[in-house]
């Protein structure tokens, strides 16, 4: 299995939105989701299903890779995705979806679902835009949008 876990974009202010949970991608974040999604295709990254977060800046975010990636197929949205998720919840989901699987969501729950994932008690935290690929159960590279970079991932 090839899981690729992805933090949303840089969102608005809550103020803007007027609550958290309706905030949307600002210009900055929209082009961060860009280049993260040209970072992946670059990984030659083919995704049988990307999954996301229903809160919008994660939508979005999820579109936008998805356009990237050459993705015609729905994305689905899962609430078990939101910011206080469960991560096993969220794992028996991704884990039903496909083979290699985009998952869009949010800190904390994105990098909990991460140690899930490895069976470790903890993950490092998401910047926004930022994946990690998680590959045949280890990680193997990180790509984040903010420096235009990945690394391989190399753990103990």
């Amino acid at each position: 299995m090839h899981i690729y876990l992805v933090r949303h974009g840089d969102a608005v202010p809550e103020e803007d939105a007027g609550s958290d949970r309706d905030r949307w991608l600002s210009a900055r974040g929209r082009e961060a989701a860009r280049v993260l999604g040209r970072l992946l295709r670059e990984q030659n990254i083919e995704p049988d299903a990307i999954v996301c977060s229903p809160l919008p800046r994660a939508v979005q975010t999820a579109e936008l890779l998805a356009a990237s990636l050459d993705y015609l197929h729905p994305i689905v949205s899962l609430r078990a995705l939101e910011p206080s998720a469960v991560p096993r919840v969220a794992a028996n989901a991704i884990m039903e979806m496909g083979v290699r699987v985009v998952v869009v969501g949010h800190e904390p729950s994105i990098s909990g679902l991460g140690a899930y994932l490895l069976g470790r008690p903890s993950f490092p935290p998401f910047r926004t835009a930022q994946c990690c690929a998680i590959e045949k159960g280890k990680p193997t590279f990180t790509s984040r949008a903010d420096v235009n970079q990945t690394q391989a991932y190399f753990v103990d």
